[in-house]
């Protein structure tokens, strides 16, 4: 009876004692302050961008937690490395390391390209090809294609590539571009992280614009350069804006049809931000890093711009110091963080995205070594560079793919949107102001691709004083170039001036056509051996002269050999490297020479450099072994940079040999800018001559020249302004446009 009594009592407390114990908790838990979301605004800039970095190391010193992160433009690429999950210093640290000028430099360093590409610029000297079609030229879409910067990126988000959700990755981020064909923005959270940080940054005009999901995509800062709203869209409560926007010009500027482009540009960007500023609330963090002038193609100075980040982000500290966490505090956030992939994944299969089947085999074959093997980002990268070397590409990139429960490389290759046929154009001047000039201007056609393993069609065409026309079909064997045939025609006129014992001159024009079929293998990118056989005809006539002279007519069949080396950085200013050609043709009555003879020729060049001051020797030597040579087997010396006292071409002989030493020192700054044109002053040493026989070639006989002169590495070539004087007391000026030898 007592327990029946009292448990309905007893029960009720305590269900009104755990009611309490629960709403004194509920109380506690509505008592504690939640943290705000917080949001991270990046605005574009260019190389003012780099302010962002600055921020961030203050953000990070001063334990702010970031939730998301929204990007334009270069606030994209600093954003999306944060997102990734690298801090702020290891951001700060790849600014640093990265050559920012060649990164905006799509074409590899001359030793980087493939042998064949090499050869472009022996007698083309305009550096760029333009593209041809039945619609006529066609050029790229943008100056910078944006293949090195792409795999800067690349090599720095390796560890997320396989999260194509944004909102997975270390941290929420999301990057705005705007569509080319629609001019809407687009804003970008998921795919391929890299390729939604380049379309970005996509200037129109400037760099290549970004393939993605159908659409062509250029700058987010046409429609959004400051994307508070997206940040919003992402859940933040409160948002930390940095705008490192354009600065507007003044009037004094406003001096060229470039300055009044980028002007009208930064007015219609601005006029964005600041649309996009008048939606911050008084909850909200503006930093306006003060960048003044600095310009948004500075890239040479981007240290600088991440120091002003850096400034300003410790000015604005005691506005967002209520944000910081504790020690504790923000090691959990750190923790809580989705986690960056340390180990690198075991490679089981390597394909190519449907747009590049045409290259699937070739990739497969030169990739194949990875499968199998943990990925190896270096290896990769220096097979991408081999594939971009070849010069056909507009990019070339990759991306981690699952499938079937395995890991595997999605290689996508796109062509030129301007090829695959080209044409290059050359210009060759020299002028030595006493009224003997000689001029040529050639262009090369090159068909490029015509079948899976690469082959392709060269053909020159030459007028002014020495036409030329050469026709060529080069046949690579296998994927790796390494072995190739190449059938070929040439037809070829020059002028021979030739001196007789008397010194009486007599003027030859020299008349050669040939045909041959040759075989070879390429050493890597650094060499090349040929050899081949060949049919044709050469002559020789006087035109001014002695007349009674008699005119040679001769048939021509035999062999050649030809080894050729080229570690040079540049044909045309060399700083750096080493180029080395020897050469044999052998003329046999068997092949249908009308002689036997053998000529033989070889050429060395070797450059180094210190600081701008640069130091290169050279030499050449060729010798005709046959008793009797025609004036169509001659050798030439005379000009600038080959005995600069003399006309060019005074001497000429069927042998000859000649040294230079050649000292140059940079003088101006140019080229640090992405239009920037070098120039140069230098003084040469020359010595050598020409002889009728060999046993005539003696040190004791060697002419003595030296010039000086300034030079300008442009668009269209070298350019050079000098003056030549002999050891018998010759002189000569020149301005000359091309090769000097």
């Amino acid at each position: 009876m007592f327990r029946s009594r009292w448990l309905p009592s007893t029960l009720l407390l305590l269900l009104l004692a755990t009611n309490d114990a629960f709403a004194a908790e509920a109380t506690d838990q509505a008592a504690a302050p939640k943290r705000p979301r917080i949001g991270l605004v990046l605005s574009g800039g260019g190389a003012r961008g780099a302010a962002h970095v600055g921020v961030l190391k203050v953000l990070e010193e001063m334990r702010i937690p970031i939730d998301a992160v929204a990007g334009t433009s270069m606030g994209a690429v600093v954003g999306g490395l944060y997102a990734s999950g690298m801090s702020a210093q290891e951001i700060d640290q790849l600014v640093e390391s990265v050559d920012w000028q060649d990164s905006f430099t799509d074409r590899p360093p001359r030793r980087d390209l493939g042998f064949r590409r090499k050869q472009d610029d022996r007698n083309f000297l305009v550096r760029y090809s333009l593209g041809v079609s039945s619609d006529g030229f066609q050029l790229p879409k943008g100056l910078i294609q944006g293949q090195k910067l792409a795999q800067i990126l690349r090599g720095a988000t390796l560890p997320v590539a396989e999260t194509d959700n944004f909102d997975r990755l270390p941290v929420s981020f999301r990057a705005v571009a705007t569509d080319l064909e629609t001019g809407a923005p687009v804003v970008m959270s998921s795919g391929d992280l890299v390729t939604a940080m380049r379309a970005s940054m996509s200037a129109p005009g400037v760099f290549l614009p970004a393939e993605r999901d159908g659409r062509m995509l250029v700058d987010g800062g046409l429609t959004h350069n400051l994307p508070v709203d997206v940040a919003r869209q992402m859940g933040v409560d409160i948002v930390i804006a940095i705008d490192v926007s354009f600065t507007l010009y003044e009037r004094d500027a406003l001096t060229s049809p470039i300055e009044i482009t980028n002007q009208s540009m930064a007015i219609m960007v601005r006029s964005r931000t600041t649309e996009d500023r008048a939606k911050l609330t008084s909850d909200d963090i503006l930093i306006d890093p003060p960048l003044g002038s600095f310009g948004s193609t500075d890239f040479a100075h981007v240290t600088q711009a991440r120091d002003i980040g850096e400034q300003a982000g410790r000015a604005a500290a005691a506005r967002f110091a209520h944000l910081s966490l504790t020690q504790a505090e923000y090691q959990a956030y750190l923790a809580a963080r989705n986690p960056r992939v340390i180990e690198p994944k075991r490679v089981d299969f390597v394909r190519s995205d449907p747009e590049s089947h045409r290259y699937a085999a070739r990739v497969a074959d030169l990739m194949q070594e990875q499968i199998g093997k943990p990925l190896d980002k270096a290896w990769i990268e220096r097979r991408i560079s081999e594939l971009y070397a070849l010069d056909l590409f507009e990019t070339v990139d990759y991306t981690i793919v699952e499938q079937d429960g395995q890991t595997g490389l999605e290689f996508r290759l796109r062509r030129k949107s301007w090829g695959p046929n080209y044409v290059r154009f050359g210009l060759n001047l020299v002028d030595d102001f006493e009224g003997n000039s000689v001029y040529n201007v050639a262009a090369r056609f090159i068909v490029t691709e015509l079948n899976e393993l690469g082959g392709e069609w060269l053909s020159d065409v030459q007028i002014g004083d020495n036409p030329r026309f050469y026709s060529e079909f080069y046949q690579p064997l296998n994927f790796n170039h390494r072995y190739f045939v190449s059938p070929h025609v040439r037809l070829e006129s020059r002028n021979l001036e030739v001196r007789d014992e008397t010194d009486r001159i007599t003027y030859y024009r020299v008349r050669e056509s040939e045909g041959g079929f040759d075989v070879g293998r390429e050493l890597g990118d650094w060499g090349e051996w040929r050899l081949g056989i060949s049919r044709g005809q050469s002559s020789s006539q006087v035109r001014v002269g002695d007349t009674s002279l008699p005119n040679e007519n001769a048939n021509n069949g035999g062999y050649f050999a030809r080894f050729s080396y080229d570690e040079l950085d540049s044909r045309f200013f060399p700083r750096n490297g080493e180029l080395f050609e020897m050469q044999w043709t052998g003329q046999r009555e068997n092949i249908g020479a009308d002689r036997h003879s053998d000529r033989v020729s070889a050429g060395i060049l070797v450059a180094r450099s210190r600081g701008r001051n640069t130091l290169t020797f050279s030499a050449n030597v060729g010798s005709t072994l046959n008793s009797e040579a025609f004036p169509q087997d001659y050798f030439t010396l005379g000009g600038f940079l080959n005995l600069s006292g003399l006309r060019p071409n005074e001497l000429s002989g069927p042998h000859f040999g000649i040294g230079r030493l050649i000292y140059n020192r940079k003088i101006s700054r140019g080229g640090e800018g992405i239009f920037g044109v070098p120039l140069y002053a230098g003084v040469s040493v020359e010595a050598g001559n020409v002889w009728q026989e060999r046993s005539d070639a003696t040190f004791g006989d060697l002419r003595k020249d030296a010039s000086v002169f300034l030079g300008a590495d442009t668009i269209l070539g070298p350019v050079y302004l000098g003056a030549g004087y002999d050891s018998k007391g010759e002189s000569a000026f020149y301005l000359f446009l091309g090769r000097t030898f």
